[in-house]
């Protein structure tokens, strides 16, 4: 209907119709604009979703391919605007989706090279590429990506899995290895925070390798005991402090199984749903140079709660980033 001269201008984050009507494929029903740094500057994107559906390097349940598509659907439920801060991801950010990565059935190396060509061209335009994932191996292009292209990341991850194994059963591009793989890559491990790790999960070599290395290990019981907004300033202190940015990578399974069975491996006693959202906003709000979610598996989840809670994580490290919460 049209709008007649003398109404109040039309409010672009109400609700016109069913949340679940029209065309799905795309996260929070965001434009989709192809990976191009060109088209992505012409667009004027300053953040960019994209997926990568695979799950081919998974040791335990697999599912986590769906992952991109269970998330983009159930993120049709939010909106853009977060009424609490008075603040709109399109104003701040004009994010837009990419689509998912070219999968190359059962070959991880051609898959992680279309991968890490297109979030390189997501960063070339200046935009904070946002990784869907699949199981945590698509850290490995994102993480190649923003090196080439950023001179001193810091990296944060929130997860109940060290992710520092050299490599599983003799491969390398596997998702136990995505830590390994960024230091390979040139990121500098006293600059590496790895937060909610679970002792009950994790094998001696990969705890070595932290400690020859001097990579910050922030274990469960020390949010326990310390709380988030400690555990946050210390992360900060380690990956922050004299780099240029954090690279946030978010495992669902850092999060206690009630709060996401829908994951290849779920946690008993890990994060609430609270404290994971507080880790993400307190790491985010100082800039970020890319950040992931990864391992949500909808296939393994009786209701989208854990989709739900991907698509949460997405969004609040945006708006962290973009200055949401310093108001």
């Amino acid at each position: 209907m049209a709008t007649q001269q003398g109404d109040p201008p039309a409010d672009t984050t109400m609700w016109t119709s069913l949340l679940h009507a029209g065309l799905a494929g795309s996260f929070l029903k965001l434009p989709h604009v192809r990976s191009d740094s060109a088209a992505l500057r012409s667009h004027g994107a300053r953040a960019a979703i994209y997926g990568i559906p695979w799950d081919s390097t998974s040791i335990s349940r697999t599912g986590a391919n769906y992952g991109p598509r269970g998330i983009r659907e159930i993120s049709g439920q939010f909106l853009t605007y977060n009424a609490t801060w008075d603040f709109d991801l399109v104003e701040a950010l004009n994010p837009v989706d990419c689509g998912d990565c070219d999968v190359v059935l059962a070959n991880a190396e051609k898959t992680f090279a279309n991968a890490e060509r297109d979030i390189g061209e997501i960063l070339a335009a200046d935009a904070v590429p946002v990784t869907l994932g699949g199981d945590h191996s698509v850290t490995i292009p994102a993480v190649r990506a923003v090196r080439k292209q950023v001179e001193n990341p810091g990296l944060v991850l929130i997860d109940t899995h060290l992710d520092t194994a050299l490599d599983v059963g003799g491969e390398e591009l596997n998702h136990c290895c995505p830590i390994t793989r960024a230091v390979d890559a040139g990121f500098a491990p006293e600059k590496i925070a790895l937060l909610a790790i679970s002792g009950w999960m994790n094998p001696r070599t990969e705890i070595r390798y932290c400690r020859e290395r001097g990579i910050t290990v922030i274990w469960l019981e020390d949010i326990w005991e310390r709380g988030v907004q400690a555990t946050v300033e210390r992360a900060l202190e380690v990956a922050r402090d004299g780099t240029d940015g954090i690279y946030l990578s978010v495992d669902v399974d850092s999060l206690d199984g009630a709060y996401a069975p829908g994951t290849c491996v779920p946690t008993p006693g890990g994060l609430t749903s609270r404290e994971l959202l507080q880790l993400v906003r307190g790491v985010s709000r100082r800039g970020l140079v890319g950040v992931d979610v990864v391992e949500t598996a909808p296939s393994l989840d009786s209701s989208s709660v854990t989709a739900a809670i991907a698509g949460r994580v997405v969004m609040d490290a945006l708006a962290a980033h973009a200055g949401a919460l310093d108001g």
